[in-house]
């Protein structure tokens, strides 16, 4: 039967956490080769959607001038129409009163055409300056894209070159994990992701935490090497472990980190 994690001695539980600690610390290294890579991937990709969306809205914008252009082309041919037929008309007309109306409806069908030929100027003016702006951002979107797909090659071929190894690693950390208590992982990971370099579960140099100054009272130090209880340092926050069960685990995992 599968030894429970509650079942076992605090050694064994600490083993195992600085066992997964060892573990995680290479996938940070991994993961660090990458640098800003992911990053700058994920910021050209959000800013490409951003220019593409307002591309989108140049579109609709021209889309609807076009249309605007077209309404008013209809209204200066219906115009013209008119007129002709107002012409036609005054030819048998039987009084000067109808003829002057029928020139009022004339003049004023005129004016309806001058309205929209300076609508349809106006409309052209708007189209030529979006057109100019789309054009200039189409631009801008290749570059970005080409940009991108240069750094999405370069992500590529470095992932590509420890996708094996994270792959495994990352397998390796659930299979660790899984033979430490609920609340002491929570604890690990709590610490893990709090501290900038990672760490969570950490060995002594010159009696004092790695990656800290302050020393640990001899006192502790024993407490700590007999291994029958989880210390946490007052001033990192960090699990401590002694010297020998570093040099031990970090031994025996080279079988188990074996890329």
């Amino acid at each position: 039967m599968a030894t429970k994690t509650n079942d076992i001695s605090v050694e064994e539980k600490l083993r195992a956490l600085y066992d997964l600690q060892i573990i995680d610390s290479r996938l940070d290294e991994i993961r660090n080769t990458r640098g800003e890579l992911p990053i700058e991937v994920e910021d050209l990709e959000i800013e490409i959607e951003g220019l593409e969306k307002r591309a989108e809205k140049f579109h609709a914008d021209i889309k609807d001038q076009d249309d605007q252009i077209k309404t008013k082309h209809e209204v200066i041919n219906h115009a013209k129409s008119l007129i002709e037929k107002y012409k036609s008309q005054q030819d048998t007309v039987r009084n000067n009163k109808e003829f002057e109306a029928l020139g009022k409806e004339m003049e004023f069908q005129d004016l309806e055409i001058q309205l929209a030929d300076k609508r349809i100027k106006e409309f052209g003016v708007k189209i030529a300056h979006k057109n100019e702006t789309l054009s200039e951002l189409n631009t801008k979107i290749s570059n970005l894209k080409n940009h991108l797909k240069f750094k999405k090659e370069e992500l590529e071929g470095l992932v590509s070159e420890t996708q094996k190894e994270e792959d495994y690693l990352i397998e390796q950390s659930k299979e660790y994990a899984g033979k430490i208590d609920e609340r002491l992982l929570a604890s690990y990971t709590r610490i893990r992701t709090s501290s900038p370099t990672g760490l969570a579960v950490v060995g002594l140099e010159r009696g004092a935490p790695k990656g800290s100054f302050f020393t640990i009272p001899p006192q502790k130090q024993m407490e700590i090497a007999q291994r029958k209880k989880i210390i946490i340092d007052e001033h990192s926050g960090k699990i401590l472990v002694d010297d020998e069960l570093v040099i031990e685990e970090t031994e025996r995992m080279k079988t188990v980190i074996k890329f």
